[in-house]
């Protein structure tokens, strides 16, 4: 630790309490950040990782922006209200989803509590999350939640995201300027909404050119009829969107079999040339003389 994450926390900001030169696991500082919310740990494991707070920001935006957020900017790392600094659920949502994707990830997201042995400053610290929907023993507990996070500010209100597993389907869930202890079963009533009405939708794998299966979210009863296709080419490769009432629900990858039959024709004539080029500049008398 270094006066960055010490220091930087002056608004009342969640904490560890943490003191400079103290020493903790990156694992330590990942379930302090995401159990205790701990803004101190946030801010060094920016530093650490980034070079520089400011730095680290920059790759958030940037991380952002590839996973599709058109409504984002970050100007820190802790989530604590600043000038220009917004977001909205459907971005939240994006990197939820990109973020469970991490095993590491979903192993802290689901811990409801965790212990950081005594460190060579300070005794051990016990943690213990706030965030109700993976603790059996709360009222907010929610079966098939594979994890998350819930926070308050006075700015932002209460805010969740979390994502669930049930039905063969996963869906992430996102509440913000909720208010406060309620934000748990706002979720759940969003989440049951999603499960009780729609379904998994696999479409036939009848196309040879397909280079990924596809299954798509739609409405309880719907079919393969029922939707919509735009395809976009690129490199090759083919990807085909497919939409339920103008809502994209699902994507494919094919491959552009008309881009390889033009590729490879223009390879053929190369090839040809190539050849026509060499008997022209080479005289059969060896051959024969062989023969």
């Amino acid at each position: 630790m270094t006066a960055t994450g010490v220091s930087g926390v002056t608004d009342g900001g969640a904490s560890i309490s943490s003191q400079v030169d103290e020493v903790f696991t990156v694992e330590q500082c990942l379930y302090a950040i995401m159990v205790a919310s701990a803004n101190d740990i946030a801010l060094q494991v920016a530093e650490h990782v980034g070079g520089s707070v400011d730095a680290f920001v920059q790759i958030m935006n940037t991380r952002a922006q590839e996973l599709g957020c058109t409504n984002t900017v970050f100007t820190n790392p802790t989530g604590l209200p600043a000038d220009n600094q917004h977001t909205t659920a459907h971005d939240m949502a994006l990197i939820m989803q990109a973020a469970i994707q991490n095993e590491s990830f979903r192993t802290i997201a689901a811990a409801t509590s965790y212990t950081i042995p005594a460190t060579n400053k300070a005794a051990a610290r016990n943690l213990t999350s706030k965030f109700t929907m993976t603790d059996t023993g709360s009222t907010g507990f929610y079966e098939g939640c594979i994890g998350g996070k819930e926070g308050y500010t006075e700015a932002s209100g209460s805010t969740l995201v979390c994502e669930a597993s049930k039905n063969n389907m996963k869906l992430v869930c996102i509440v913000l300027n909720g208010a406060s202890g309620v934000t748990d079963n706002e979720a759940i009533a969003l989440l049951n909404y999603g499960f009780d009405n729609f379904a998994p939708l696999t479409i036939a794998d009848d196309d040879f050119n397909r280079l990924s299966g596809v299954t798509v979210i739609a409405p309880n009863g719907a079919t393969e009829d029922n939707l919509t296709t735009e395809d976009t080419s690129s490199d090759g490769q083919i990807t085909r969107q497919y939409y339920f009432g103008g809502t994209p629900v699902g994507t494919a990858i094919l491959e552009d079999a008309e881009q390889q039959t033009n590729d490879a024709a223009v390879t053929g004539q190369k090839n040809m040339e190539a050849a026509q080029a060499y008997s022209a500049s080479h005289t059969t008398a060896p051959y024969y003389i062989i023969g």
